[in-house]
């Protein structure tokens, strides 16, 4: 049998969805076939801290509770360092270990991990990755941006307000009333996983909410309440890239809450695949390729969207690392396509290996010998 691929998990993070990445690199590592793949386990704490893991059992706390999983310390501390042979992850003490990784699978949500800030590292390393590169992961996280450049791109979105720090005391509810009714939506510019997302109803909660959103970010954006089903699809591949069946969530609570997405078992019901016509089907799957490409994104992203009752569509937003627990809708979604756990993440690091040959292949120097004079030039 030929050499194993060697795979680099990294999870974890200085997020505030850093138990989620737990959870999720869990899922993702048992599931990868052990025939096939070499595991190496980086798990990264809260301080942001490497550490290298030998046991996924030994490196996480009450792995089967998302409320109590918790990283444990590893003996060894790692980094990247960037060469041009040899292993890029090295201990502390300079010392390069075993043989090099073939790619990184960063099992990574939020901040610090889903935002571009790891795809720039492991691209300096010159090594291969999962999921979308350094722009794509940055518009992403990015609800602002993302929002903008969905708008030109003729995709519809909610209606919505940016508001900056050094803003937050001019902003009247009074004018947001005005421009987008109430209630609406108070969520931090970078994050996920709901962190931070209030659901504002009166002028009585608005600060406080607003407030609570500046505690992680910058940057807040106020969004109108639109009402509608909230529909995801799961979308696969680089170039040609491939959407899911779509499926439906159906909160139990309010709205989607984080407490709702992975600390209540029963905090939302799932319709996988969604009961949707095939023109709906067919409609959805084109509106999540069409925003997958441009963003720019690469590898896999799950869009979200919802559908209003009168049949139109309004994009919500785009997650370059989904969540990969066993409950998480882009791993179901492409199961119920006829695409397992296992063969997703076969296709995923099949990716990230065909884009690092294609971006080796390009010139990274320039050479003034090899310019050809322009038509007409002595």
């Amino acid at each position: 049998m030929s050499q194993k691929i060697r795979v680099g998990i990294l999870f974890g993070g200085r997020s505030a969805e850093h138990e989620i990445s737990l959870l999720s690199a869990k899922s993702v590592i048992e599931a990868m076939d052990k025939e096939r793949y070499e595991v190496v386990l980086i798990g990264i704490n809260k301080s942001g801290e490497w550490f290298l893991h030998e046991d996924l059992n030994r490196c996480l706390l009450n792995a089967d509770n998302a409320n109590l999983i918790k990283l444990q310390t590893a003996k060894e501390n790692v980094t990247l360092v960037a060469r041009e042979a040899g292993n890029p992850l090295v201990s502390l003490s300079g010392q390069s270990l075993e043989r090099p990784l073939d790619v990184i699978f960063p099992v990574l949500h939020g901040t610090y991990g889903e935002d571009g800030t790891i795809q720039g590292l492991l691209k300096l390393a010159n090594l291969p990755f999962v999921g979308a590169g350094v722009l794509a992961s940055a518009i992403g996280m990015d609800k602002d941006v993302m929002k903008r450049l969905l708008r030109d791109a003729g995709i519809p979105v909610a209606r919505f307000l940016t508001v900056t720090s050094h803003q937050r005391d001019l902003i009247r509810f009074e004018e947001i009333e005005k421009t987008l009714g109430v209630p609406f939506f108070v969520k931090p510019a970078n994050l996920g996983s709901s962190v931070g997302i209030s659901k504002v109803k009166s002028k009585a909660e608005f600060k406080e909410k607003l407030d609570h959103a500046f505690l992680y970010d910058h940057k807040v954006i106020i969004e109108e309440n639109i009402v509608g089903r909230e529909i995801e699809c799961s979308v696969l591949g680089n170039e040609e890239p491939i959407a899911s069946l779509p499926g439906e969530v159906i909160p139990q609570y309010e709205f989607y809450s984080y407490e709702a997405k992975y600390l209540d078992e029963n905090g939302a019901l799932f319709e996988i695949p969604a009961r949707l016509s095939e023109s709906e089907i067919k409609a959805v799957q084109a509106l999540a390729i069409k925003a997958y490409q441009a963003l720019c994104c690469e590898g896999m992203a799950r869009v979200d969207l919802f559908l209003q009752p009168d049949g139109r569509m309004v994009l919500n937003e785009i997650n370059t690392i989904p969540g990969f627990t066993k409950i998480s809708m882009y791993p179901k979604m492409w199961a119920a396509s006829g695409l397992s756990y296992s063969d997703l993440i076969d296709r995923l690091i099949e990716f990230a290996l065909k884009r690092f040959q294609k971006e080796k292949n390009l010139q990274t120097t320039f050479n003034l010998s090899n310019m050809q004079p322009a038509a007409g030039d002595p």
